[in-house]
């Protein structure tokens, strides 16, 4: 293990808890070696191999897209165990320096250690809940360091599902499902007697296990329905409209659910289905036309009303805390925010390059703290360090009221509206979901 992947595979962790504090691992693979290749899919860029290594035991080294490699990139990609991959519209002789990877990877499995291979190849602008086509490098790979090490050793393949609420969306989730290893090992004779006829069909068996590792709706087309439905149930993964005591193991499934139940609806029955479809979208449209937040609906149809005090009383408990947030970290926060969002022309991102240049610049910038909290507070190196490593903390709180801020202001504004054919109107839909639709 190189120095800065264990420094990150330590700082990780506490930044990934304040971004998703609601985390799952479902069939983790346990240790830290085994000649394993993880293909995973590859939803939300850059903020993959940041969770799949954080939050699984395997040490692994990644294939990344060879354009992020520049000269001042490079040095800290490769002590992070990034890998370059190069793809035919990168403009090089894409066979000849694959090969060159294709030799680092034989010589990282042969050595015991795991892969980590993002089987779609690239990410979509806008987070969906879908996987695209996998590519066959990850099973070649395997076969290729057979043939090099004789046989003599067992190489493995697996597949992961990341799985999030919204990769983007601060304080969401995050579940990382893993498969259960195929031996390459075992396809030995099938292989030297037709090797691309088995590259093709251990391919397409991955698929269908990262498939089952995720929530995959097979028609674009119904991707916003499959979403609705969770916004208005509150049972599934939506970011911003879910039911958090539900564990998140099981709004995991009920996504997965759902989806699957919409992949077996023929095309007839997708059409009975349309009229809610399209109910659902203008009731969506509707509110966010006059600019009221869907939880708040919500709150009203359970309650009657809408109620402040959660947040007023976030917003007195938070306010000290929030100040040093605020004096410690909003201008390496302003100063990242604006460089990512103007380096960078694809939001897919921002998140991921955010959370680790964020966690670098803030912790950088506030080192000083601790001979500062030594001299002018408590003679203590220790509990000097102890207040920068909350810093993260203060931050968060920062953060947070700032949300609840927002929040009470609305709900003010809310609370004087009249929202009671909009009240009915959700109702009314889902009466419709659960006659139409007997899993919701």
């Amino acid at each position: 293990m190189r120095p800065l992947y264990a420094l990150l595979f330590v700082i990780q962790k506490y930044a990934l808890l304040l971004f998703y504090p609601r985390t799952k691992t479902v069939n983790s693979p346990k240790g830290y070696l085994g000649r394993t290749i993880y293909v995973s899919n590859h939803c939300a860029s850059f903020m993959d191999p940041l969770v799949v290594a954080s939050y699984n035991s395997p040490i692994v080294f990644f294939m990344t897209r060879s354009d992020v490699f520049t000269p001042i990139s490079r040095p800290v990609l490769w002590a992070a165990h990034s890998l370059p991959i190069y793809r035919q519209h990168d403009g090089l002789n894409t066979k000849n320096e694959n090969e060159k990877a294709f030799a680092t990877c034989i010589k990282i499995l042969k050595g015991g250690r795991n892969l980590l291979v993002f089987g779609e190849g690239f990410t979509d602008d806008v987070f969906i809940r879908r996987l695209k086509p996998v590519k066959k490098g990850a099973v070649r790979i395997g076969f290729i360091t057979l043939e090099a090490i004789n046989w003599e050793e067992k190489i493995y393949i697996a597949a992961v599902g990341c799985n999030y609420s919204d990769p983007n969306e601060m304080r969401s989730d995050v579940l990382i499902a893993t498969s259960d290893k195929i031996c390459l090992n075992d396809y030995k004779e099938q292989f030297e007697e037709n090797p691309n006829k088995v590259i093709n069909e251990l391919t397409k068996k991955i698929e269908a296990l990262m498939q089952e590792q995720i929530t995959h709706v097979e028609d674009k087309n119904w991707l916003n329905f499959h979403e609705n439905i969770m916004k208005l149930t509150r049972k599934g993964m939506n970011a911003k409209h879910s039911n958090t005591k539900i564990p998140l193991i099981e709004r995991w499934k009920y996504s997965k659910k759902l989806a699957n139940w919409l992949n077996e609806q023929k095309e007839e029955q997708l059409e009975n289905l349309q009229g809610l479809k399209d109910e659902m979208e203008r009731y969506f449209s509707l509110i966010r036309k006059i600019k009221v937040n869907e939880n708040y609906v919500y709150e009203i149809s359970e309650t009657g009303s809408i109620n402040r005090t959660k947040e007023l009383m976030k917003l007195i408990c938070l306010f000290p805390i929030g100040i040093l947030g605020f004096l410690h970290c909003s201008v390496p926060y302003f100063i990242v925010k604006r460089f990512v969002e103007k380096t960078f022309k694809r939001p897919v991102f921002w998140a991921s390059v955010k959370l680790v240049l964020g966690m670098i610049f803030m912790g950088l910038i506030n080192i000083p703290v601790i001979f500062l909290f030594h001299y002018f507070i408590f003679p203590s190196y220790l509990l000097g360090f102890l207040y920068y490593a909350l810093i993260g903390l203060f931050g968060l709180s920062a953060y947070m009221w700032w949300i609840n801020f927002v929040r009470f202001k609305e709900k003010g504004i809310v609370g004087k509206m009249d929202l009671s054919k909009i009240v009915s109107k959700r109702t009314e839909l889902l009466d419709k979901i659960h006659a139409l639709i007997p899993i919701a």
